[in-house]
């Protein structure tokens, strides 16, 4: 059985929730159960999804609480209550256009040797239109190079076969920030993604109650964490290639985070990170020498 749950997670966003929810419910194609997760709102989020499970007729609506734990806890709440055999995710302040599910999930099912698909997306930053950047633009086949410097999936691009949880795991917990960089990251390093390229998503941005905007200082630590797990903790082996770039990643990263410790006079903890870099050099030209390719 094909079929599709879609994943709302939330926090305080009942300004933005109903157009999310109305962009699922007027798909052209209807998905088979709607859950969102409240991550500990204290607006009115739970009247708005009430008010939706009363009267839907089309498919099935639940709404799930938990005290304030992050993006990462909501999704896996949501990956774990789901009943079906793909997950899709929409953040609560974005949109799908109507065909996203007709165009998208088809495609996927046409092409099962891929377990996810993601699409483009049209953002928008304080209700203006914003081009993105070429490096920006999502990518087909193997993309774990540009997963390495940035998020290279928008999380409300991506319907995934949950196959991929259970050989994967789940999105970190622990992570704040960067939870989407650090499961992307994972799954590219060992799967190539099917792209349908046209953009079937709009996401609004610029604000100061996004992830993004309160861990803008210091998010690079979060993505360091999440490539000193890759090539330190994971138990499956990373091709030479990918290997190298992941070092090469992390050094990098750490000697800029570094610098720009000591430019802000915070010495102690830019001494570290530049310690680090050169320690996972030092890691690398040894490993590298005896890696089998």
């Amino acid at each position: 059985m094909n079929t599709l749950t879609v994943i709302i997670p939330t926090y305080n966003r009942a300004g933005y929730l109903e157009s999310a929810i109305e962009s699922v419910l007027k798909q052209t194609v209807s998905v088979d159960e709607l859950i969102v997760v409240d991550d500990g709102s204290t607006d009115g989020t739970r009247k708005i999804v009430e008010s939706y499970i009363r009267n839907s007729r089309s498919i099935a609506i639940h709404y799930l609480y938990q005290d304030n734990k992050g993006p990462a806890a909501a999704r896996n709440l949501g990956i774990a209550s789901s009943s079906c055999d793909f997950v899709a995710f929409l953040d609560s302040d974005d949109q799908w256009l109507k065909r996203k599910i007709e165009k998208q999930f088809s495609a996927l099912l046409r092409r099962p040797e891929f377990l996810l698909c993601h699409s483009g997306e049209k953002w928008f930053r304080r209700g203006e239109h914003l081009n993105q950047k070429k490096k920006h633009l999502p990518q087909h086949g193997d993309i774990f190079k540009q997963c390495l410097s940035l998020c290279a999936v928008g999380m409300s691009t991506v319907i995934v076969n949950k196959k991929v949880f259970t050989e994967y795991g789940m999105f970190d917990e622990t992570m704040r920030c960067c939870e989407d960089y650090d499961f992307w990251l994972r799954v590219g390093a060992y799967n190539e993604f099917l792209l349908f390229d046209e953009p079937l998503t709009i996401k609004n941005g610029g604000r100061e109650d996004q992830v993004s905007s309160i861990y803008m200082v210091g998010m690079d630590t979060f993505r360091i964490y999440s490539l000193e797990k890759l090539l330190f903790e994971d138990s499956r082996k990373l091709s030479c290639e990918k290997y190298i770039l992941t070092a090469n990643e992390l050094i990098r990263k750490c000697r800029i985070y570094g610098k720009g410790c000591m430019k802000h006079n915070k010495v102690s903890e830019g001494q570290s990170y530049l310690d680090k870099a050169d320690k996972v050099e030092q890691i690398q030209q040894n490993k590298c020498d005896n890696y089998e390719c």
